[in-house]
Parts: C-alpha cells; sequence; structure tokens
C-alpha cells in the first residue's frame, strides 16, 4: 500500500513539474503573438510610405524595369515559412500542402526556400526541389537580417535568369487560434495592382516630382516594396506557429488537470483504504487484547 501511494506522489509530483512548464511556454506564446502582431501593424505607414513613392513613379510613367515587365512562364521561385521547433500542431503540414498544391498547379519548375527544418522535411517529402534552408527568427529584430538573406539568395538567382516568378508561402493568423495558409506572388509585380498605385491621391497639393532618374528610384522603391512584403509574411507566420503552439499547450494543460484530478482522487481513495485498514487493525487488535484479559481475569 505505501508503495502505491508513493508512487502515486511521484506521478503527482511530475505532473505539477509538467503543468508548470506547459504554462511557462503559454505565457512565452501569447507574448510573441502580441509583439509580432505589432510589428505587423508598425509596418502600416512605411508600406504607405513606399506605396506613395511607387505611384509617384508610375504617374510619371516609369515602367522600364524587368521586375514589372511580365516575362514568359520559366522557373519558379518560391519561399516556405514553417518552424523549427515542435508542438505546434499541424502548422508545417498546413503551409506546406498548401505550397506543394499550389506549386503543383503552376507552369515552370519551382524551386523552393524553405524557412524552418520541419518545414523543409516535409517539403521534401512531398517531393519538391529544395534549394535552400534558413533558420526561423526568435525575435522580431532577427526577421530583418533573415529578409536580407533571402532577398540577396532571390535576387542572385533571378538576375542569372534561373527564373521569372517568385512566390512567398506562409500561413496568417485568424480569430483566436486559427490560422490559414495563404500566398503572394511578390514578382512580376501585379499588373492591375500597379495601375491602381498610379491612380493613388497624393496626399498633398504639391505633386511629387522623381528625382536621379525613375529607374533607379523604381527599382529602389520596388526592393522596399519586397522587403517589407517578405516581412510580413515572416511575421505572420511566427504570429500564427505561437497561435498555434498556445492551442497547444492550452489542450496538454486541460489534458494535465484532469490528469492530475484523477491521480489525486485515487491517491485520497488509497490513502483512505490505508487508513481504514490502520484503524481496524488497532481496533482487532484492542479487541484481542480485552478478550485476553477477560479471560485472565476468569481465570
Amino acid at each position: 500500500m505505501s508503495d502505491t501511494t508513493a508512487s502515486l506522489t511521484r506521478k503527482i509530483s511530475s505532473a505539477g513539474d509538467l503543468q508548470s512548464v506547459v504554462r511557462t511556454m503559454k505565457a512565452l506564446a501569447a507574448s510573441s503573438i502580441g509583439q509580432y502582431d505589432r510589428s505587423v501593424r508598425a509596418l502600416g505607414d512605411y508600406y504607405r510610405t513606399v506605396e506613395l513613392g511607387l505611384s509617384a513613379c508610375f504617374r510619371e510613367g516609369t515602367r522600364a524595369d524587368p521586375m514589372i515587365e511580365q516575362k514568359k512562364a520559366g522557373a519558379i521561385g518560391a519561399v516556405v515559412f514553417g518552424s523549427d521547433q515542435g508542438l505546434v500542431g499541424q502548422f508545417n503540414d498546413v503551409v506546406a500542402d498548401y505550397a506543394i498544391k499550389t506549386l503543383a498547379a503552376l507552369p515552370g519548375k519551382p524551386e523552393v526556400w524553405a524557412v524552418g527544418e520541419r518545414v523543409h522535411a516535409r517539403l521534401a517529402d512531398g517531393g519538391l526541389p529544395l534549394v535552400g534552408l534558413f533558420a526561423v527568427p526568435t525575435s522580431v529584430k532577427a526577421i530583418t537580417p533573415l529578409v536580407g538573406q533571402i532577398q540577396i539568395e532571390s535576387e542572385v538567382h533571378r538576375a542569372k535568369g534561373e527564373y521569372a516568378r517568385v512566390y512567398v508561402f506562409h500561413n496568417r493568423p485568424k480569430s483566436g487560434a486559427l490560422y490559414e495558409p495563404v500566398s503572394q506572388r511578390l514578382l512580376p509585380l501585379d499588373a492591375q495592382w500597379l495601375q491602381g498605385l498610379a491612380q493613388v491621391r497624393w496626399p498633398t497639393g504639391n505633386l511629387p516630382e522623381v528625382m536621379r532618374g525613375g529607374t533607379a528610384t523604381l527599382r529602389a522603391l520596388i526592393r522596399e516594396y519586397l522587403f517589407i512584403s517578405l516581412f510580413r509574411a515572416c511575421a505572420e507566420s511566427l504570429a500564427s506557429e505561437n497561435a498555434s503552439r498556445l492551442a497547444a499547450m492550452q489542450r496538454a494543460d486541460k489534458n494535465i488537470d484532469e490528469l492530475l484530478e484523477q491521480l489525486k482522487g485515487t491517491f485520497h481513495r488509497l490513502r483512505q483504504e490505508g487508513i481504514d485498514e490502520e484503524l481496524f487493525d488497532v481496533i482487532a487488535g484492542f479487541e484481542a487484547l480485552n478478550t485476553q484479559e477477560s479471560r485472565c481475569a476468569s481465570e
């Protein structure tokens, strides 16, 4: 009996320690979601500035740039954001399956960069040709260096004429702990979107003038637009990852609560049974002693 209660005591202690770890991970995931969401919102003003700059260039009729000219279908460059760590449910499977299905429907052979070891393995299992692997950022500050690396790698391959189109795939947060896989064509830029930019109203009465040549300015603004798009995709992916991890930790916390309740119930029952047995032994011993004393007295 003592071995059984001792074993239960150890299990209750271990479950309590595990629950402390789970609740710490819940707090970290919730905090991370907040910082990544704020970083996405902070891009709004910067994106507006870049958008106005592009509008000024297109209003002057600047078009001569390979980043916005339609090319013949060729190889496709794709960046897929996933995770390096586990405890995220179907996070990597969802975005990998979406990327595999979407790229299969496009003309041209894809060349894929994976952000995250786990999604890299999932994409490899799906038969996609992988040309690079990047580590997932662990903070908002680490996103900028990653985006810079991706831009350099993609520009090198694009400059060599290895592909004409670039896509990005990632999970985007929805309400609560939900997320959905989305994609965006980064290059070439969408013609309809460009036409809309040319019609954007300038916020002041003084119309802008592009200095030092429209083409150089346009290329610089397009690079900033690509930076914003990749930064947003990475931040939204990280927010979705932590939302998925938070949901998994909430389920784990609930399961541990149920397990602790069951273990404690069993412990108290066994302990009460042990106390009852000890009381019965004491009563039986007392009755036997009284019987023996009565016999001695009668003799």
